[in-house]
Protein backbone atom coordinates (compact mmCIF):
# COMPACT_ATOMS: atom_id res chain seq x y z
CA UNK A 1 0.00 0.00 0.00
CA UNK A 2 1.36 3.59 -0.60
CA UNK A 3 1.16 5.10 2.51
CA UNK A 4 -0.66 8.76 2.33
CA UNK A 5 2.77 11.03 3.57
CA UNK A 6 1.71 12.54 7.37
CA UNK A 7 3.86 13.49 9.98
CA UNK A 8 5.29 11.20 13.22
CA UNK A 9 3.44 13.94 15.06
CA UNK A 10 0.23 13.38 13.10
CA UNK A 11 0.20 9.86 13.81
CA UNK A 12 0.86 10.03 17.62
CA UNK A 13 -2.07 12.30 17.92
CA UNK A 14 -4.25 9.94 15.74
CA UNK A 15 -2.94 6.71 18.26
CA UNK A 16 -3.89 8.87 21.48
CA UNK A 17 -6.92 10.19 20.08
CA UNK A 18 -8.84 7.03 19.17
CA UNK A 19 -6.39 3.58 20.31
CA UNK A 20 -8.92 1.47 19.32
CA UNK A 21 -8.06 1.56 15.45
CA UNK A 22 -4.23 1.09 14.17
CA UNK A 23 -2.49 3.96 12.41
CA UNK A 24 -3.06 1.41 9.70
CA UNK A 25 -6.45 2.07 9.32
CA UNK A 26 -6.02 5.94 8.71
CA UNK A 27 -3.76 5.17 6.49
CA UNK A 28 -5.88 2.67 4.43
CA UNK A 29 -8.80 5.41 4.73
CA UNK A 30 -6.70 7.57 3.12
CA UNK A 31 -5.57 5.31 0.45
CA UNK A 32 -8.97 4.59 -0.59
CA UNK A 33 -9.95 8.43 -0.24
CA UNK A 34 -7.48 8.76 -3.06
CA UNK A 35 -8.43 5.89 -4.94
CA UNK A 36 -11.71 7.10 -5.11
CA UNK A 37 -11.02 10.51 -6.34
CA UNK A 38 -8.68 9.62 -8.76
CA UNK A 39 -11.42 7.60 -10.19
CA UNK A 40 -13.34 10.73 -10.53
CA UNK A 41 -13.64 12.64 -14.23
CA UNK A 42 -13.40 15.60 -11.97
CA UNK A 43 -12.63 16.48 -8.49
CA UNK A 44 -15.16 17.05 -6.22
CA UNK A 45 -16.27 16.36 -2.54
CA UNK A 46 -16.57 12.34 -1.85
CA UNK A 47 -19.81 10.83 0.05
CA UNK A 48 -19.61 8.85 3.08
CA UNK A 49 -21.44 5.99 1.22
CA UNK A 50 -18.13 6.55 -1.89
CA UNK A 51 -15.71 6.23 0.75
CA UNK A 52 -17.12 3.51 2.31
CA UNK A 53 -17.28 1.50 -1.15
CA UNK A 54 -14.17 2.78 -2.04
CA UNK A 55 -12.88 1.27 1.20
CA UNK A 56 -14.39 -2.14 0.42
CA UNK A 57 -13.15 -2.04 -3.36
CA UNK A 58 -9.62 -1.24 -2.01
CA UNK A 59 -9.57 -3.95 0.76
CA UNK A 60 -10.61 -6.92 -1.66
CA UNK A 61 -8.53 -5.31 -4.59
CA UNK A 62 -5.26 -5.11 -2.07
CA UNK A 63 -6.09 -7.88 0.32
CA UNK A 64 -8.74 -10.29 -1.68
CA UNK A 65 -10.10 -12.94 1.10
CA UNK A 66 -8.36 -11.81 3.82
CA UNK A 67 -10.29 -8.36 3.91
CA UNK A 68 -12.53 -8.34 5.92
CA UNK A 69 -9.63 -10.02 8.70
CA UNK A 70 -7.50 -7.38 7.84
CA UNK A 71 -9.71 -4.67 8.51
CA UNK A 72 -11.00 -6.14 11.80
CA UNK A 73 -7.17 -6.10 12.91
CA UNK A 74 -6.95 -2.51 12.17
CA UNK A 75 -10.04 -2.12 15.04
CA UNK A 76 -12.49 -1.23 11.60
CA UNK A 77 -15.54 -3.81 11.84
CA UNK A 78 -18.44 -2.06 10.61
CA UNK A 79 -19.07 1.02 7.71
CA UNK A 80 -19.77 3.23 11.15
CA UNK A 81 -15.94 2.77 12.42
CA UNK A 82 -14.51 4.18 8.87
CA UNK A 83 -16.91 7.16 9.99
CA UNK A 84 -15.18 7.79 13.12
CA UNK A 85 -11.84 7.20 11.46
CA UNK A 86 -12.86 10.10 8.85
CA UNK A 87 -14.02 12.06 12.16
CA UNK A 88 -11.07 11.64 13.75
CA UNK A 89 -8.94 13.07 10.44
CA UNK A 90 -11.14 15.78 10.22
CA UNK A 91 -10.75 16.85 13.96
CA UNK A 92 -6.57 16.65 13.43
CA UNK A 93 -6.68 18.71 10.24
CA UNK A 94 -6.15 15.80 7.68
CA UNK A 95 -9.06 16.39 6.01
CA UNK A 96 -11.64 18.85 5.39
CA UNK A 97 -15.61 18.35 5.85
CA UNK A 98 -18.77 20.07 4.34
CA UNK A 99 -21.48 21.45 5.93
CA UNK A 100 -23.66 18.84 6.45
CA UNK A 101 -21.06 16.08 6.88
CA UNK A 102 -21.49 13.82 9.76
CA UNK A 103 -20.15 10.38 11.13
CA UNK A 104 -23.29 9.11 10.36
CA UNK A 105 -22.75 9.37 6.42
CA UNK A 106 -21.12 5.79 7.15
CA UNK A 107 -23.77 3.90 9.21
CA UNK A 108 -25.01 1.01 7.62
CA UNK A 109 -23.52 1.44 4.13
CA UNK A 110 -22.67 -2.40 3.97
CA UNK A 111 -22.74 -5.12 6.30
CA UNK A 112 -18.61 -6.40 6.59
CA UNK A 113 -20.48 -10.04 6.23
CA UNK A 114 -22.17 -9.59 3.26
CA UNK A 115 -19.67 -7.14 1.64
CA UNK A 116 -16.20 -9.12 2.38
CA UNK A 117 -17.90 -12.97 2.33
CA UNK A 118 -21.21 -13.58 1.05
CA UNK A 119 -21.07 -10.99 -2.03
CA UNK A 120 -16.95 -11.81 -2.69
CA UNK A 121 -16.40 -10.62 -5.97
CA UNK A 122 -14.21 -13.66 -6.70
CA UNK A 123 -15.49 -17.17 -7.36
CA UNK A 124 -18.69 -16.51 -8.75
CA UNK A 125 -20.04 -18.92 -11.32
Amino acid sequence: MNDPQIGDDVLVRLDGRNPRFHVKAYLFVLSALQSVSDSLEKRRHISGTELAQGVRHLALEQYGPMARTVLEHWGVHATEDLGEIVFDLVDCGILLKQEGDSPEDFRGVYDFEDAFEHNYPWGRA
